[in-house]
């Protein structure tokens, strides 16, 4: 599994640059409607889908590589580009504020944040600063997969460009492949080469073992995956799991305890699950597991299920799963646009 093509990520900067002073506005919803008139309607997405998200109306975002971002109301497929004001046509992150704003991540070719607020498209301008902070409505982005150990931190009025300190085992420039907010309100950032850190406003502190520092394919993967499961424990995506722990409660130095997971759990049905792009949890506390190319592994905590996700009866090379609002479960794809699971198997998302 080659995954080194998935060094690369970028998205949008807009029409109007800023300081990074910026009002909470909440949405207009006529602003909306206005602006989505200009672009262009289209009747289907482009092949290269690469992030999904659902926003509190429930409207999806399909942020591409090559074709920019769509907007889709269950009726109208919306799609915008470079023509219609994006500085470029591939989009890496979305997300969004407590008062209905959208933010749009660019990786390339600089690092870029855009904020949509119903009606203009605003660049962040980032701030150096070493104002760690953690609060419930901060906004958090990813650099780029540069080596440069950066990560930015938005507070609703200023962007903060941030360095995250070198654990001290491996002192090595790193990039920031995820970032992931848990129930107790920690940050996680998950790393390349360097393992995962917890950030919990206070400190900083590193789980360094040698399933999240050393990977196959020359290190292509790196930590792009973080989630809890129904127990609390986390995964990465490797083939261990680990509890982790507010305090030092072990007899060890270490917060966390390592376990062998789904990569060991049953040798005939994950022999082709070694190494995963994305995982979600689904309303069930079902894990989906999604590979580059040997489809969607679900796991109940018990049992492990395969599906296979193919095109012309051959397996397409997969990017990320996400679960919408409604817990329907989605994914994105390299070359083959969005599916959508239908209780089933995975089809074709066709609007």
């Amino acid at each position: 599994m080659k995954l080194t093509t998935l060094l690369f990520f970028n998205i949008l900067s807009l029409l109007t640059s800023c300081n990074g002073q910026t009002s909470n506005s909440k949405i207009n919803t006529d602003n909306f409607k206005e602006l989505f008139i200009n672009g262009d309607t289209v009747k289907e997405l482009g092949s290269s889908i690469m992030v999904i998200y659902q926003d509190k109306k429930n409207i999806y975002w399909f942020g591409s590589w090559e074709t920019g971002v769509y907007r889709y109301d269950d009726k109208t497929l919306i799609n915008y580009t470079t023509k219609h004001g994006l500085p470029n046509n591939r989009i890496d992150e979305i997300q969004q504020d407590e008062y209905g704003n959208i933010y749009f991540t660019s990786f390339y070719p600089k690092p870029t944040i855009v904020k949509f607020d119903g009606n203009t498209f605003t660049t962040l301008a980032p701030v150096s600063s070493n104002n760690w902070q953690l609060k419930s409505t901060d906004l958090w982005f990813r650099h780029t997969f540069d080596f440069e150990n950066n990560v930015y931190r938005y507070n609703g009025t200023t962007l903060y460009e941030l360095q995250l300190p070198k654990p001290p085992s491996l002192p090595n420039p790193f990039g920031i492949y995820s970032i992931y907010k848990d129930k107790k309100g920690n940050i996680w950032f998950g790393t390349n080469p360097v393992g995962v850190c917890r950030y919990d406003g206070k400190s900083f502190e590193w789980i360094t073992e040698e399933d999240v520092t050393e990977f196959r394919n020359e290190g292509a993967n790196g930590i792009r995956s973080i989630t809890e499961d129904k127990n609390g424990d986390f995964w990465f995506n490797t083939e261990n799991r680990y509890s982790v722990y507010d305090s030092i409660t072990l007899k060890s130095s270490k917060f966390y305890t390592r376990h062998e997971s789904i990569g060991s759990l049953d040798g005939k049905n994950t022999s082709g699950l070694k190494e995963y792009l994305s995982i979600a949890k689904d309303n069930n506390n079902n894990l989906w597991f999604v590979t580059y190319r040997s489809g969607v592994w679900k796991y109940d905590g018990t049992e492990i299920s395969h599906y296979t996700v193919q095109a012309n009866s051959k397996d397409i090379t997969l990017f990320c799963i996400y679960k919408d609002n409604n817990g329907d479960l989605w994914l994105g794809t390299h070359e083959n646009g969005a599916y959508k699971f239908n209780g089933n198997s995975f089809e074709k998302f066709k609007p």
